[in-house]
């Protein structure tokens, strides 16, 4: 019994002995395991932790930088910043937010309802973060209270800058900017990490075409705090980089003449550089004041805008889509020209109606016009004359011609208030409304009526391309610092003095200078901006009243009328005048130039909404507006020899 004994006894021994080999086997790999974290902690990542530790420490608060500055053609401020006065506060440093906003009210202008609004953004946000209680205060309100501060926890006044306009005239083609707002942060990814309290962002204009360049780069408040992330002290901060400013191509003084030009009515101005296609002035009226949005727009001003049955927020010159009327005329004499349809001295009789297949056309002058050719027809702006061309020209061709010269496409670049309009034909009826086309909707198409719309932007360049001899540009506001010499410029010039020397075809010399010629033969060009000289420079032609006598002003013409509603037979027969017609009823009326006459610069559009006729509204609008341009010239042509001069 005793041998066995020892024997069990001695077994559970080595039992026991392999199972404590196994446990401090098992300690053993702990303890180095342990002893690795630790290392691995201490030495490796170290960093790791030390930045955890300081994201709990420390926390930043992103400070918008300065806004880029928008400049006109001269380096003159359209938009600029300046230095305002706000008050902050941090919610969590403040022990009662409603005996706060009962004491401040007691001290600066706030309303009751701001108030109301001001706590429900407040309880919907993280507590530490800012919240912008005002930011336009007074210099009195800033003083008092910066005075009473031992009294307002939580409170932070901040002097800070924001948006400035010089003034109205430019705030459509130049836009505006407000306080970001949830919808733009999820349309524009540049946003997306920006955590600013009341950041400012472009809406409209230049403002939201180029606002990701003009943001810059965010600075930051960088404070301590404590266990609880209640703030303890500032720890540094860091400004940001402003960001980056633009020159424009506008002219901020011939901005301020067409927006006088148009004071008493509805309507729009474009001015374009005919060889490069510098906007020189873009405006709409009725304007808005775009100081009112920066700092968000007032609800009755807000109601007001919104009433005004002339719509002041749209920009006119690019979204505002009309019947180009018989501005279209130049087009389709020139796409008649062009395609052999028919000649110079194609004679047709206007007796002041036309009948095509039982339906009456009929001529803006009753009684007609007698025997016209071509250039008497653009001239006198004869419908039935160009009620002949269209049948003989078809809409199809002439809506190529259209659609060459920049009509029915937006020509700006990343200016979204643009709209294309329309250019009609055969294929798009079919397509739009699924209608097979008929020889009337040609007719009409051929004086600019029916569904012909277009912009005063679309129709200043159809002008300006017309003007330079029949060369595409590119319509554009913000000035090239790396432009290159004019190709267009310099071969109109070398076509001037040595051409005639040249063995050269035509052609070969265009394409030489790398120029997209618009035309089969540029004499249909020279015949049609001929006839656009009669029109506002002979007797009898539509805008003949409005010509300047003194040369150095002087320019070439075509008037124009968008019809709103069709007289009726029984109208036609009174001689009823738009001025005797209800306001919303009357035409639009449309005035295209360009000038000098002689020595082609510039091309305008001019719109004068229910204006009633293009030769009584719009013309003596351009006039003034073209007297300027000219006077303004040599001051803009020396800006533009600097420039070069410059890259070169």
């Amino acid at each position: 019994m005793l041998s066995f004994n020892s024997s069990n006894i001695a077994s559970k021994t080595k039992t026991i002995g392999r199972r404590m080999f196994l446990v401090n086997c098992f300690k053993a790999v702990v303890l180095v395991g342990i002893v690795g974290r630790l290392t691995a902690l201490q030495v490796t990542e170290s960093r790791k932790y030390k930045s955890l530790a300081d994201k709990n420490r420390f926390r930043e608060t992103q400070i918008a930088p300065p806004r880029g500055i928008i400049q006109d053609y001269f380096g003159k401020e359209i938009a600029s910043n300046q230095k305002i006065y706000q008050l902050h506060v941090v919610p969590e440093d403040t022990p009662n937010i409603d005996a706060l906003f009962v004491r401040l009210k007691s001290l600066i202008n706030l309303s009751d309802q701001k108030i109301f609004i001001l706590k429900k953004k407040i309880a919907k946000q993280k507590i530490w973060r800012t919240t912008i209680i005002s930011d336009n205060l007074t210099w009195s309100e800033f003083s008092k209270l910066n005075l009473f501060l031992h009294e307002l926890q939580g409170v932070r006044p901040v002097v800070s800058v924001a948006r400035y306009y010089q003034d109205n005239s430019s705030a459509h083609a130049v836009g505006y900017v407000s306080e970001i707002s949830v919808k733009d942060l999820q349309n524009k990814k540049y946003l997306t990490n920006l955590n600013i309290a009341g950041l400012a962002i472009g809406k409209t204009g230049l403002e939201s075409a180029l606002d990701e360049q003009m943001l810059g780069t965010p600075g930051y408040l960088r404070y301590e705090v404590n266990a609880y992330g209640k703030r303890i002290k500032q720890v540094s901060t860091n400004d940001g980089l402003k960001g980056k400013t633009y020159r424009t191509t506008l002219d901020l003084e011939i901005q301020k003449t067409a927006t006088q030009a148009l004071e008493k009515v509805s309507g729009a101005i474009c001015v374009m550089d005919i060889y490069n296609g510098d906007l020189v002035s873009m405006v709409s009226s009725p304007n808005f004041n775009p100081n009112s949005f920066v700092h968000g727009v007032k609800k009755k001003d807000w109601k007001d805008i919104q009433s005004n049955k002339d719509k002041p927020m749209i920009n006119k010159a690019v979204s505002g889509l009309y019947p180009p009327g018989s501005t279209i005329k130049t087009l389709t004499a020139l796409s008649a020209l062009e395609n052999d349809v028919v000649s110079p001295n194609l004679l047709i009789d206007c007796k002041g109606v036309i009948d095509f297949y039982g339906e009456k056309f009929h001529c803006w002058k009753k009684g007609g016009h007698g025997v016209l050719n071509l250039k008497g027809a653009i001239k006198r702006s004869c419908d039935v004359y160009f009620y002949e061309v269209a049948r003989k020209l078809g809409v199809d061709r002439l809506a190529k011609t259209a659609e060459q010269f920049g009509l029915g496409k937006k020509v700006l670049t990343n200016f979204k208030e643009e709209k294309a309009g329309v250019v009609p034909n055969t294929k798009w009826k079919l397509n739009q409304i699924g209608k097979n086309w008929y020889l009337g909707e040609t007719l009409h198409a051929g004086i600019g009526q029916g569904y012909f719309l277009s912009t005063p932007l679309q129709l200043c360049l159809m002008t300006a391309q017309l003007a330079n001899g029949g060369f595409k540009i590119k319509p554009r506001m913000i000035v090239d610092e790396n432009d290159q010499p004019n190709s267009l410029q310099d071969y109109l010039d070398y076509k001037n003095e040595k051409s005639l020397y040249d063995s050269r075809t035509i052609d070969q010399q265009v394409s030489s200078f790398n120029l997209q010629p618009l035309f089969r033969n540029q004499e249909n060009i020279n015949f049609v901006k001929d006839a656009m000289f009669a029109a506002t420079n002979e007797v009898g032609g539509t805008s003949y009243a409005s010509r300047h006598r003194d040369k150095k002003f002087m320019f070439a013409g075509k008037t124009g009328s968008s019809q709103i509603k069709r007289f009726t037979e029984a109208q036609r027969e009174a001689e009823v005048k738009q001025r005797d017609i209800t306001y919303k009823e009357r035409d639009h009326a449309w005035f295209v130039a360009f000038a000098p006459a002689k020595d082609p610069k510039y091309a305008i559009s001019v719109l004068v909404e229910h204006g009633g006729s293009g030769s009584s509204a719009a013309a003596p609008v351009a006039k003034k507006v073209i007297k300027k341009l000219i006077e303004r010239h040599e001051i803009r042509n020396a800006m533009g020899n600097k420039q070069l001069g410059e890259n070169i």
